[in-house]
């Protein structure tokens, strides 16, 4: 019995040396292969990276691996911080090479008429009509500011600036221009039902306006929306924003425009 114990051990034994010998002369041999061979360090996927995922933030998603030159796919990524900004534009797979033709600024993301979303801010979008947003001529990437007008429970009406320099991220919709041509007398003087209809145009349309804001500015915009009414102007870089204030029946003529000298 003793005797087919020790067989048995040292048939364990001698196993477990062959398995390590084995392994030891597999890595040597794979050590020996890429010695003969030109190598690269390339980034791999580990796990599955959605299109749109920054890559400063991929560091605990990819790791290192060298691989002979041959095997290094065209445009393989060897270093994130070469990649700045960037995010995927397509989804990664698990054991797939960083390819930096994968990679493009975060505006390629979005859909056309659009612009990113300021990192802080979230969107809103309010329904308009044309005369009070400037005509439906905003577009993605202007800035405006915003007015609300509402009415107290004691009759008085107010309206005062609320915002300034907010970022329009996306503009649907506009005003529809009148198609027909005005008619002419045989003198060749414009008649008064003509030049109605010309100088006229269609607002039947709305404009919905999407808004970059932080949490606290819309507020201000969703109550306006819901318990008054808007009011958007275009504000360019150059645009004095100062000196309002809240207008009312009594103010509209005082405190909001003060008599200037003469």
């Amino acid at each position: 019995m003793r005797r087919r114990l020790l067989a048995a051990a040292a048939a364990l034994v001698l196993a477990a040396v062959g398995g390590t010998v084995l392994l030891a002369y597999a890595r040597g041999a794979d050590a020996r292969a890429m010695a003969g061979l030109q190598t690269q360090t390339v980034l791999v996927a580990t796990e599955r990276i959605p299109a749109g995922t920054a890559a400063a933030g991929l560091a605990k998603q990819v790791r290192t691996q060298v691989l002979p030159a041959t095997a290094v796919v065209p445009g393989a990524v060897h270093d994130l911080a070469a990649l700045g900004s960037r995010v995927t534009t397509t989804e990664l797979e698990p054991g797939e090479q960083l390819l930096a033709a994968r990679f493009g600024a975060a505006s390629s993301l979005l859909p056309p008429g659009t612009v990113p979303v300021p990192a802080g801010d979230e969107e809103v979008s309010v329904q308009l009509d044309p005369e009070r947003a400037v005509g439906g001529r905003l577009a993605a990437g202007d800035h405006i500011g915003v007015f609300v007008s509402q009415s107290l429970p004691d009759s008085t009406v107010q309206t005062h600036a609320v915002l300034h320099h907010v970022l329009v991220t996306q503009v649907q919709g506009a005003v529809v221009p009148t198609t027909g041509t005005a008619a002419a007398d045989p003198s060749g003087t414009q008649t008064a039902a003509a030049s109605s209809s010309a100088s006229s145009s269609s607002s039947s349309s709305t404009v919905l306006v999407t808004l970059a804001l932080t949490a606290q500015d819309a507020e201000a915009v969703v109550f306006g929306q819901e318990h008054g009414k808007l009011w958007l102007s275009l504000e360019p870089d150059a645009a004095n924003t100062g000196g309002t204030t809240v207008v009312d029946q009594g103010t509209i003529y005082t405190n909001a425009y003060p008599e200037s000298p003469r």
